[in-house]
């Protein structure tokens, strides 16, 4: 791959299982990068950095490969893939973590084969920070690095993630963690005060009520396309960001707003099944559409 507008990310590969009111999957391909590749495969040309174990599925190989997602920064090694389980409530608005087998991913030492001849845009998944910054180093003259993460590690590496934000330029996050982060009591404020730490650009996802951005021009709130049946939340946000950062390694950063429609607008696919049923179901086609539909409530005012 050249370097020319090439998305490279750092995140788990995962073997998940899932129960909701809707259902249940086993073993089912899943983990934080397997998400945001295939959402932003969509847009743009993705490598991805990870570790899966021996028993890692060949169909899911086949699947990855045939989304022309690049896995030559993918280690497979002896013993288990990461695997997951997680339950929903009816009303998905808790989960319950089953299980957790980390597996290969315990040891997990990123490599980058090539990195001078790599990534323009730099996607710094859901993981431990101490991860997020040695991938981060290995790839310190990449253009744009977006990091994400979750409670787990503001509740347990809180400064360590502070230091990553220092060299990131984008941040997404939930609006739970914005809080939690930034111990602020509003989510502009949150914005605020993350902007003060590194990345000048913060997304703070709100579930059913959207996203807000907040950048140097000011701030807006996009919603979701709510045409949608919910049948799994897993991996929303990390295809939210896929489809996000996908628009911008395609289109350029000049609208932001935009980037941000085309995250909800794949993300919405993504809920609507279970794993990554829904996602693969999306065509450029149907995802155009859906982009078309955020925008015009927008621009009408009216409520979706």
């Amino acid at each position: 791959m050249t370097r020319e507008n090439h998305i490279l990310a750092v995140g788990s590969i995962a073997l998940d299982t899932i129960e909701t009111s809707k259902g249940s999957r086993s073993n089912i391909l899943g983990g934080s990068a397997t998400y945001f590749g295939i959402a932003a495969a969509l847009f743009a040309p993705v490598g991805l950095i990870g570790i899966v174990g021996d028993d890692f599925p060949e169909s899911a190989i086949d699947l990855l490969k045939s989304k022309n997602i690049d896995l030559s920064n993918v280690q497979f090694k002896p013993g288990e893939t990461f695997q997951w389980g997680g339950r929903y409530s009816s009303d998905y608005s808790s989960r319950e973590t089953l299980f957790t087998k980390l597996g290969v991913f315990e040891s997990f030492a990123p490599v980058v084969q090539c990195p001078e001849n790599q990534s323009t845009y730099l996607f710094l998944g859901n993981i431990q920070p101490e991860l997020q910054a040695s991938v981060n180093d290995m790839l310190s003259d990449s253009k744009v690095v977006i990091c994400d993460t979750m409670n787990l590690w503001i509740d347990n590496n809180p400064e360590e993630l502070k230091q990553v934000l220092k060299k990131v330029d984008i941040f997404l996050l939930n609006d739970e963690e914005a809080l939690q982060l930034t111990n602020q009591t509003d989510l502009q404020s949150a914005a605020d005060s993350l902007r003060k730490i590194g990345p000048q650009i913060i997304v703070i996802k709100m579930g059913v009520k959207g996203a807000l951005l907040v950048d140097a021009t000011g701030s807006a709130t996009i919603p979701v396309y709510p045409h949608v049946t919910v049948l799994d939340p897993t991996g929303a946000g990390d295809t939210f960001a896929g489809g996000f950062i996908g628009h911008i390694c395609r289109n350029g950063s000049d609208s932001l707003v935009d980037a941000v429609i085309s995250g909800a607008a794949i993300a919405s696919f993504t809920v609507s099944g279970f794993g990554l049923e829904g996602l693969l179901e999306a065509t450029q086609e149907t995802l155009n559409e859906r982009i078309k539909f955020i925008k015009q409530s927008m621009d009408t005012g009216i409520p979706v």
